[in-house]
């Protein structure tokens, strides 16, 4: 029989879905202010609920790459959801909360205490800060020599550690409950195969037992369904295989790298629960702010622009000048500065680092050239950029089928 013990505010609104009919979610897992707007917009429009996740490098207790914390995140979602009058059901989360999957940990190198202490600060900032849903996962391990994999017992150890941490803090503050996602695919040591994933949940179950937590169960088990960081074909046979796993558990599947995945209806089709999407939206507003200089150098051309904002070369210089191109490089590419990568491949990498540098003054001052200088030639350029965003959303509100579900939560 289904365990239906858990009544988190996600499973509450997983169990409540359209009555006789499939559907899952997307998550939006970004942090740029300019998506977050567009998605609000959109479901609003759409009467649809939201989830929005932010990492640990976007949003943290420090300021993230963003400049937010978790609760000017929180504040800023709420500020952008009065805007457009939205009210319906909206959730905040945390993606890959784990210890080194914060930059800044795995460069300086800190200790296994110390990474797992912050990572406990991170949540607990997060949890009085009202967010939803924390993704747990401690999937990483500098200590690991490169090429093996950590231990799934070690793990399993650590996401209870880490899930009982935030129990007894909510507990301890008054807190409302919180909801959680466990495991990764990612091949450095997630839950990629089927005998380790099998072993995740027996062992999660009884860990979280032994320390008086059996009521409190992950919403979300993220799996791997056939996509990564270089495929975008979503396998369904895979993901109902996983999916009827963790249903008797009251779980969820959730499949990461779904950014421009070729057949989003199936996910929800196959029982999923929930899909995340991110960086294809940092490459929808960076392929418009491209149309848009492409469109600014031609009414120079014609003598109606006096000086270029140069946005495209801005972004170019600055993802590669931010040095965070490096963590998305293959393998063959190791050792290769960015000039020596083909041009495609510094295509995908300025498109998908642009959001690390969203807010550099560089960027915001060149955004804000090329906007005045069309806006006088009377182009609306935020329009056109979010117009590609909301084009880009649309096919997963769709595929997921969440058009009207509000009334249903």
């Amino acid at each position: 029989m289904e365990d239906t013990t858990m009544k988190h505010p996600l499973q509450e609104m997983m169990e409540r879905r359209r009555n006789g009919e499939i559907c899952g979610i997307p998550s939006y897992c970004s942090a740029n202010e300019l998506v977050l707007e567009q998605a609000l917009r959109r479901v609003k429009e759409l009467n649809a609920p939201t989830l929005i996740e932010a990492t640990a490098n976007q949003v943290n207790q420090f300021g993230g790459y963003t400049g937010m914390n978790q609760a000017q995140f929180t504040k800023m979602l709420q500020f952008e959801a009065d805007r457009v009058n939205y009210t319906g059901c909206s959730i905040v989360a945390i993606d890959h909360g784990g210890p080194w999957l914060k930059d800044k940990q795995r460069v300086e190198k800190w200790s296994t205490e110390d990474a797992m202490n912050g990572v406990k600060k991170s949540f607990e900032d997060a949890a009085l800060a009202g967010y939803d849903l924390i993704h747990v996962d401690p999937t990483v391990d500098i200590n690991v020599a490169k090429g093996d994999v950590i231990d799934i017992h070690v793990v399993v150890r650590r996401t209870v550690e880490l899930i009982k941490h935030v129990e007894d803090f909510r507990a301890a503050n008054n807190l409302p409950e919180i909801s959680y996602e466990v495991g990764t695919e990612e091949v450095h040591g997630g839950l990629a195969d089927e005998t380790t994933f099998d072993t995740f949940l027996t062992e999660l179950k009884s860990g979280l037992a032994e320390v008086g937590l059996a009521h409190v169960w992950p919403c979300f088990i993220v799996g791997k369904v056939g996509t990564d960081l270089d495929t975008a074909i979503f396998d369904p046979e895979v993901a109902r295989n996983l999916t009827s796993k963790v249903r008797p558990h009251g779980s969820w599947i959730k499949g990461h790298y779904t950014d421009g995945v070729s057949n989003p209806e199936e996910y929800p089709l196959s029982g999923m629960g929930a899909a995340n999407v991110g960086p294809e939206f940092t490459i929808s507003e960076y392929e418009a702010l491209k149309e848009l200089d492409n469109l600014e150098r031609k009414f120079e051309s014609e003598g109606k622009v006096a000086v270029l904002s140069q946005m495209t070369a801005t972004l170019e210089r600055l993802v590669y000048e931010s040095g965070r191109w490096i963590k998305w490089l293959h393998e063959d590419e190791a050792g290769k500065d960015f000039p020596e990568l083909t041009a495609e491949r510094r295509e995908w990498l300025v498109g998908t680092g642009c959001r690390y540098i969203w807010q550099h003054p560089e960027a915001v001052a060149a955004r804000t050239q090329l906007y005045g200088n069309l806006q006088r030639l009377g182009v609306d350029a935020e329009e056109v950029v979010l117009g590609r965003i909301e084009r880009d959303m649309d096919k997963y509100f769709v595929a997921f089928n969440l058009v009207g579900v509000n009334d249903l939560l």
